[in-house]
């Protein structure tokens, strides 16, 4: 199996878009660390466009990821993937993740918080839980934008189980059952029935925590996709199934997201008079065929560039971990530091998304070249040599 490089660029543009995402967090009404004075509900539209499926597409990436790995590199796996997403988890809750919590108790505190970051922090380390608003308590230390690493830690060890524990013929057998089921428009149909049960079941029982331990929707929808993506990460019939129903599959996921936000933003819907429940049941239908399709359409399209490597696509595929674990916490102080300017809106945020990716790529070039902070960012602890189209993916 060669190299599957349109997943690489897949998941260096959904990564691309959570940057994007995370910025505009600042700017609507939507709980976030810290909060524009100028936020409101005019971008909440354009976020939602890819709310639903832009971390469930990065699963799905690390799911066909972890099957090649399985079958490449089997030795050790385990092992490897718990240095690679554990150690930069624990180094990025001590170092990375703090200065998201200052701000935010500094802006949102009740009263006001004016000890400075050394105090806090000091009291992040102690797990204290003192910081609290009628929403609830502040709990200490947190992993915020991070939770993506034990998430799929957690999914790898599930997928390792399930590899070590079952025949190599049950699991083989299990494979071609997805790849049976999963083949034509059983490639949009059984994903949204799971994801569309998923919503239907647990979104209204169970809130996003991102906490690992009580995330029970989170886990449905999640653990699935990456499921899918472990088990049919072989199946030719599933990848030409998607590449032969993009346009479907991005007609059907326009439709869902045209739906979400006529009713959400242009119905007269709003918190004191929300749709009837019949209703609410069929948007989280729609949310789960908006979820799928979107990701199928990308998956459908890009499946034509799945060969196509470059030197960009290397540098960016190494270089999108540690953007990733570092931009929330840029875009927090940032943003902080900028509201005293009193920035008209738009120019703030171009600020903020250039200085952003700027300031973490620069990071990364320090990074790369410093072995000891290396693994600390998921990287490998020496620079690998350059890599060939027949290394399988990785994530």
């Amino acid at each position: 199996m060669h190299r599957r490089h349109d997943l690489d660029w897949l998941r260096v543009i959904a990564f691309g878009l959570l940057v994007l995402y995370h910025v505009g967090m600042y700017y609507v009404s939507w709980d976030w660390h810290v909060k524009s004075p100028a936020a409101s509900i005019t971008l909440e539209p354009l976020m939602l466009l890819t709310s639903p499926w832009r971390m469930s597409l990065l699963f799905l990436i690390s799911g066909v990821a972890t099957a090649f790995m399985f079958e490449h590199r089997p030795d050790g796996l385990l092992r490897r993937r718990s240095r690679q997403l554990l150690l930069p988890l624990l180094f990025g809750m001590a170092v990375i993740v703090p200065p998201q919590a200052y701000y935010q108790v500094v802006e949102q505190l009740p009263g006001g918080y004016n000890e400075s970051y050394w105090a806090f922090y000091g009291k992040y380390l102690s797990g204290y839980h003192g910081f609290c608003d009628s929403d609830g308590c502040l709990r200490l230390p947190t992993w915020n934008h991070l939770w993506f690493l034990p998430y799929l830690w957690a999914y790898t060890v599930l997928a390792w189980l399930l590899w070590r524990l079952l025949p190599a013929t049950a699991l083989h057998r299990l494979r071609q059952w997805a790849s049976t089921a999963l083949h034509g428009r059983g490639a949009l149909l059984v994903p949204v029935l799971v994801l569309a049960a998923a919503r239907l079941l647990l979104v209204n029982r169970f809130e996003q925590t991102h906490a690992l331990v009580d995330d029970w929707y989170n886990h449905a929808q999640y653990g699935s996709v990456f499921l899918i993506g472990f088990l049919a990460a072989f199946s030719t019939g599933f990848w030409a199934s998607l590449q032969r129903l993009r346009w479907l599959s991005l007609a059907l996921a326009g439709l869902g997201y045209a739906a979400l936000i006529h009713v959400w933003y242009f119905s007269g819907y709003n918190d004191a008079q929300p749709p009837p429940l019949e209703l609410r049941l069929a948007l989280r239908i729609v949310w789960a065929v908006d979820q799928w399709c979107a990701i199928a359409a990308l998956l459908g399209f890009a499946y034509r560039w799945r060969s196509a490597d470059s030197p960009l696509l290397r540098y960016l595929t190494l270089a999108v971990f540690p953007l990733y674990i570092l931009h929330q916490s840029v875009i927090v102080v940032l943003a902080h530091k900028l509201k005293p300017l009193q920035l008209e809106p738009g120019i703030e945020a171009l600020i903020l998304i250039t200085a952003t990716f700027a300031l973490c790529l620069a990071a990364y070039a320090l990074i790369r070249r410093c072995a000891p902070l290396r693994p600390l960012f998921g990287l490998p602890a020496a620079a690998q040599p350059a890599r060939t189209a027949a290394r399988p993916v990785s994530d």
